[in-house]
């Protein structure tokens, strides 16, 4: 009998063209068509002005850091093969804050502000499970451990 997981996601019919569009490394956001607001995570009524004239759009994958935390310790399946990680929550271009986690890149080279760009981490390691595709994000621009460009010879 295998552990239970607590990184993979229940898709439902609602749900399925995120994770579908992530499999084919694409992140979607809702936006609603009454106010103009983008939000994440998918629901299916508008947070701002509670339309539910509200539809999927493809996001440009471009994020700003807002803040993070580096997780050391974690005891659920499989989280405690990872550690340690960076938890964060990024601002995409389109508006929206999003939970997340901060690929690619030395703790010591995290700033608030940083451009970030997403990437999809797909873990077919379930096999009672199809694989499903994550949204993370990695700088989207090369870093040094203190956070700036790497130096140029």
């Amino acid at each position: 009998m295998t552990a239970q997981r607590f990184d993979l996601p229940d898709i439902d019919a609602f749900t399925r063209p995120y994770w579908d569009a992530a499999t084919e490394g694409r992140l979607l956001i809702r936006r609603c068509a009454a106010c103009g607001a983008a939000h994440h995570y998918p629901r299916e009524f508008c947070p701002s002005c509670w339309s539910e004239d509200v539809g999927w759009e493809q996001a440009s994958g471009r994020a700003t850091l807002y803040t993070w935390s580096v997780v050391h310790l974690n005891d659920l399946p499989p989280f405690g093969t990872r550690v340690p990680y960076v938890a964060a929550v990024v601002d995409l271009a389109e508006g929206p804050r999003m939970m997340t986690e901060v690929v690619d890149c030395e703790v010591s080279a995290l700033r608030i502000g940083m451009e970030l760009r997403v990437r999809f981490r797909t873990d077919d390691a379930a096999a009672e499970a199809p694989a499903v595709a994550v949204a993370v994000f990695a700088p989207a621009k090369p870093v040094d451990a203190a956070g700036q460009p790497p130096a140029v010879p």
